[in-house]
């Protein structure tokens, strides 16, 4: 368990501008609820719940414990993190082709037919690749129905659109980071949800992250504990259920919301799935703030991790699988290092920011999706940071 330390008044004064900022997001309904934690170094400075963790069918409040779905958050604590494992093993080599791995890897190919290029990984943990930004749920839905995670491979590797030629654009791409999942599936000979629960989650001694929380790992009396997302209608057999003849509602609940690790890939991908809380999140912060490390405990070398956190050549400001620079890195507002503080969102509403140097993490998890998918939470997570980088800028 990570502890916690003691702040001045100044500091947690600044903090309370947090909490104005949050609270006033979800008075505007951009999300039910939140938590925010703040680490520095190895402790937690500062940690609070905000509002309800569910709305529908009845309200329920937020604690600090609650376990949210990371949504895009798991490419970088369980996929990018799993194939630095890899790189660091020499099982995987950066710039060698997809194709060396998975030989029906299909290249980029220019309009003409004539001209084509290889992807490498690099490309694909730095969102180069051009692949394009999503599978095509409709076209995989009329071809092959749900729950067909071999049918959806096969569309990855060899249909989806090869969008632009690769290392001339940056366009993040969920399909990029299910690719790398079939790297280490391949490899490994594991699923990535075993995999990493192995050698990320359990090898950090974290208590509440996994895949599939409502069927494992994640204790039963904890189970009431999960945020739930986005309201979904599905049909039902019962005519009376909630006075509709066809159909009911219900809010996902330790499934994960992104369609494609729901419906395709049935929640073990490489884009989306993990669901974790925030005391589990400032763990794995500071052992990427520590080098790989964190109470005897290590996942990578330091020189890895170094890394995995720094800007890629020609990758637009982006690092292997986190945000650093480019135009979506706004987020970490202006008082943190500007060349060394990496960044990621998930859709649901999380979001981790760490600097680097003065090795402060900024945790803000919400479910924003719920119960209809509306909310919006760029301006509070760019808010927040900027907050916490002041308060603790003398600290």
């Amino acid at each position: 368990m990570i502890g916690m330390i003691l702040l001045i008044a100044a500091a947690l004064s600044g903090f309370e501008r947090c909490d104005s900022v949050i609270t006033k997001a979800i008075e505007d309904g951009n999300a039910p609820g939140a938590v925010l934690c703040v680490v520095q170094g190895d402790s937690i400075v500062y940690e609070k719940a905000y509002g309800n963790k569910r709305v529908y069918p009845k309200a329920e409040p937020m604690s600090v414990e609650t376990v949210f779905d990371l949504a895009s958050l798991s490419k970088c604590v369980s996929t990018a993190i799993a194939v630095m494992q890899l790189v660091e093993q020499g099982r995987v080599q950066l710039d060698d082709p997809v194709d060396l791995y998975l030989p029906e890897f299909a290249p980029w190919v220019d309009s003409t037919g004539t001209v084509s290029k290889r992807i490498t990984v690099r490309q694909l943990l730095t969102h180069t690749s051009g692949l394009a930004p999503v599978a095509d749920i409709r076209y995989l839905k009329r071809r092959h129905a749900d729950n067909r995670p071999k049918k959806l491979r096969a569309y990855i590797l060899k249909e989806h659109e090869r969008r632009a030629e690769p290392g001339t654009e940056l366009m993040y791409s969920c399909p990029n980071f299910i690719t790398l999942q079939y790297i280490v599936e391949s490899l490994t000979g594991e699923r990535l949800c075993d995999y990493a629960q192995t050698h990320i989650f359990d090898a950090l001694g974290l208590q509440h992250t996994c895949y599939f929380p409502t069927d494992r790992r994640i204790p039963k009396e904890t189970l009431a504990g999960i945020a739930p997302t986005e309201v979904i209608r599905r049909r039902s057999t019962d005519p009376q259920q909630f006075g509709r003849p066809t159909r009911w509602r219900k809010a996902l609940i330790g499934q994960v919301h992104d369609p494609t690790a729901r419906r395709f890939n049935m929640g073990n991908s490489g884009n989306a799935g993990v669901f974790s809380n925030a005391e589990d999140l400032a763990v794995l912060c500071a052992a990427i703030m520590n080098g790989g490390e964190y109470h005897g405990r290590r996942i990578l070398q330091p020189e890895t991790v170094a890394l995995m956190c720094a800007e890629q050549e020609g990758a637009f400001g982006r690092t292997l699988g986190w945000d650093a620079s480019s135009s979506s890195a706004w987020i970490e507002g202006e008082t943190f290092a500007a060349d060394h503080t990496i960044c990621h969102t998930g859709y649901t509403g999380t979001s981790v920011v760490i600097d680097l140097d003065r090795r402060i993490a900024v945790i803000l998890l919400a479910n924003r999706v719920h119960p209809v998918d509306e909310g919006a939470l760029g301006r509070t997570r760019a808010a927040v940071s900027e907050i916490v980088a002041e308060s603790l800028k003398n600290h």
